[in-house]
């Protein structure tokens, strides 16, 4: 796989993206593409996003602090 499909495949749909919501909360979520997770402040969590796709599990959530 090249490098740039490798990059696409990591990539989030924007409009996906605006659809998620934090399943603890109800709050919206803060895209981090350094980290591939989707971050909800209100929970404290971070949503890993795996091959493209938003893991929205708390159980795989990692904890966050402030």
């Amino acid at each position: 796989m090249s490098a740039d499909a490798a990059d696409h495949a990591t990539q989030i749909d924007r409009k996906l993206l605006e659809a998620l919501v934090c399943p603890v909360t109800r709050g919206v979520l803060a895209y981090k593409p350094d980290a591939q997770e989707l971050v909800s402040k209100g929970a404290g969590l971070a949503y890993p996003i795996r091959n493209g796709i938003p893991v929205m599990l708390v159980d795989e959530a990692r904890r966050i602090e402030d």
